[in-house]
């Protein structure tokens, strides 16, 4: 067996690498000024342990790759820290490179910033609870991410949301601060400062960097990633989500959204404002100037309510970060709270145009009438006696319309014998048929055309309204008889399963509504059929109608047994307004025979054709022409 011998080569390589450790280790000992700094910071810790309002959570989470159990490195793990964060490996050497957690309350939230990363890791509202009386959060357990990605000068990519920010506290008069700031030495750093108001949810949001113009490579872009997933609030998380949606405000004035359902992406320029919006509360970012060229997306999380039962939609925003004068200077706000268009319109900003009130005239009725009529009902009337009283107003209002429809019906009616007599004397010409039947309703001063328009007036009311009830914040929570919240479904019986399209529970108002529109519609589709005069391919018209008298009460009791009660409280009262107006109408304000004498006089005067009237008549006897000309070519 030969015998081990020591290498001479082996004694002089252990004697250097020991060397070289010794010396390390010496230069890597802290000076006078950085232990002065160290035990500065250490000051400021304790400084700000001392606010009443802050709470220090330490979870002592430290990870194994750069971290010892005290937050302090040794020579080899700096010396890795440096190769890897370059001047940044300084924040991870300070006694706040922990994932320790600041709590500030202001009334209104709790708010917790976490040490790695610097920015908000929980956002609670304080006055609001969900479905399940569970506190809401809006930013919770990872769900949102705020990153900043940069290149620096000695071609490093580094991510904030890896780095560790040393937080501060402190006040500015009423005002709380907190400072999270992100350092390469004690007065080098990047900052996120948060200025929080007593009972308010608009933060003042700043980023700014101090002395890192030779660090940061301003050649490159710097992005800020943020992406927030919305956390479900509602009983009925596929309703919750047609009302979760992406909005934002560009070039001064527009407001544009992205998809409502399924996923969307887009790129946006001169941004003024985003909102997160997740029903009845949005994350909203403000900036005090334009963003340029923020790409946006969104990504629909719900496709089966049974299993997607956390979260509703995915947003993310791309931010470019401008490097002005070697250095970062943005100024904005974040606004955490309710989708209440009372609180958005108080901030001056046009945040209320986030919430969907409707395209057009039927958002212009809403804000012009419906919400300030309302706000008004129920400052003093319980939620769902207001609902009943404003629709009753609204119904008055529109009385007249019905007036104009059924005296319409009524006046067609009366004329129906002599029409029927024209069709049958010009069966075999159609146009002559045509032309003798407009001029005597143009004599009777009764049209079809009249007892449409009326009703179409009506629709711009219906939709809006449509789109109120949803969207209004203050039914949210709202009890009224067995309902116990007016801005989601009431629920009567539970069922042990689910019906495709109407769900696992039983709602008593969508039945009440589909109801009284049977009986409405069941009258209206009567009065209608008999003002009909009698032709060809009428039967197949009074059939598809009297289905219609069944559809529309089936689609009302499947559509909306998972929509907000107080909508279907209103279409059930409306219609039962409706049918009492339309038999007050019939047996005590029209009288069939007044009206027929009104028409024996009106046809006896001389009636001119006014535009539209000789422009169909001439188009009519151009089309019997050409139908002449092209027989006679067959022939």
């Amino acid at each position: 067996m030969e015998e081990k011998k020591l290498d001479i080569n082996s004694i002089i390589g252990f004697i250097l690498i020991f060397g070289i450790l010794i010396w390390i280790m010496y230069q890597q000992q802290p000076t006078e000024e950085e232990i002065a700094a160290q035990k500065k910071a250490e000051a400021e810790k304790v400084e700000a342990e001392k606010q009443p309002e802050v709470v220090k959570e330490d979870t002592a989470v430290t990870t194994a790759e750069d971290y010892s159990n005290t937050g302090q490195l040794d020579s080899l793990q700096q010396v890795a820290l440096q190769n890897k964060l370059g001047a940044f490996a300084y924040a991870s050497s300070l006694p706040s490179a922990t994932d320790e957690e600041t709590t500030v309350n202001t009334g209104v939230f709790e708010l917790k910033f976490k040490n790695k990363g610097g920015h908000l890791s929980q956002v609670k509202l304080t006055q609001f609870v969900d479905y399940d009386s569970v506190p809401i959060y809006l930013v919770k357990d990872g769900n949102s991410k705020f990153n900043i990605n940069f290149a620096t000068t000695d071609n490093r990519i580094l991510n904030t949301r890896d780095l560790y920010f040393q937080p501060s506290v402190s006040k500015s008069g009423d005002n709380t601060v907190v400072s999270m700031r992100l350092k390469v030495s004690e007065s080098d750093y990047l900052e996120y400062r948060y200025e929080l108001k007593p009972e308010d949810y608009m933060i003042d949001f700043s980023i700014k960097s101090e002395g890192l113009d030779g660090i940061i490579n301003g050649s490159q872009e710097i992005i800020l990633d943020w992406e927030q997933k919305g956390i479900r609030h509602a009983k009925s998380i596929s309703y919750e989500n047609r009302y979760t949606r992406l909005t934002y405000m560009h070039e001064e004035d527009k407001i544009d959204k992205l998809g409502q359902m399924g996923d969307d992406n887009e790129t946006v320029e001169d941004v003024e404002w985003l909102s997160y919006r997740q029903h009845f509360f949005s994350t909203i970012l403000v900036a005090d100037d334009p963003l340029k060229n923020v790409a946006i997306s969104s990504k629909d999380l719900v496709e089966d309510e049974e299993v997607d039962t956390l979260y509703t939609k995915l947003y993310a925003s791309k931010i470019p970060l401008e490097f002005k004068g070697g250095a970062i200077n943005e100024t904005w706000g974040m606004y955490y709270g309710p989708t209440d268009s009372n609180i958005l319109k108080t901030y001056d900003k046009s945040l209320e145009e986030s919430i969907p009130f409707g395209w057009g005239i039927f958002g212009w009725i809403n804000k012009a009438i419906f919400i300030p009529l309302f706000n008004f009902l129920s400052g003093f009337l319980p939620y769902g006696i207001a609902i009943i009283v404003m629709t009753i107003l609204v119904k008055i209002l529109l009385s007249f319309v019905q007036y104009k429809q059924f005296l319409s019906q009524a006046k067609m009616k009366i004329l129906k014998p002599e029409l029927d007599a024209i069709r049958k004397k010009h069966k075999d010409n159609k146009l002559k048929a045509q032309q003798e039947t407009m001029a005597l309703q143009n004599k009777a001063g009764a049209s079809p055309l009249s007892g449409c328009l009326p009703g179409l007036m009506q629709i711009p009311v219906f939709y809006a309204l449509f789109m109120f009830f949803p969207t209004a914040f203050a039914l949210r929570q709202k009890s009224f008889l067995w309902a116990d919240d007016l801005s989601s479904y009431d629920t009567i019986a539970n069922l042990p399963f689910s019906i495709p399209f109407y769900g696992d529970h039983v709602s008593l108002f969508p039945i009440l509504a589909a109801i009284a529109i049977f009986f409405y519609m069941k009258m209206t589709t009567g009065q209608q059929m008999a003002s009909q005069p009698t032709q060809e391919g009428m039967p197949d018209m009074a059939k598809m109608m009297k289905y219609m008298i069944y559809f529309s009460p089936l689609l009302m009791l499947f559509f909306f047994n998972n929509y907000a009660s107080g909508l279907s409280l209103y279409y059930f009262v409306s219609n039962l307004i409706s049918i009492g107006i339309m038999l007050v109408i019939k047996n005590y304000i029209i009288d069939e025979e007044k009206v027929l004498a009104k028409i024996e006089v009106s046809k006896k005067k001389p009636k001119k054709q006014n535009k539209f009237q000789r422009k169909m008549a001439e188009m009519m006897e151009q089309a019997e022409q050409q139908k002449k000309a092209q027989q006679k070519r067959k022939k």
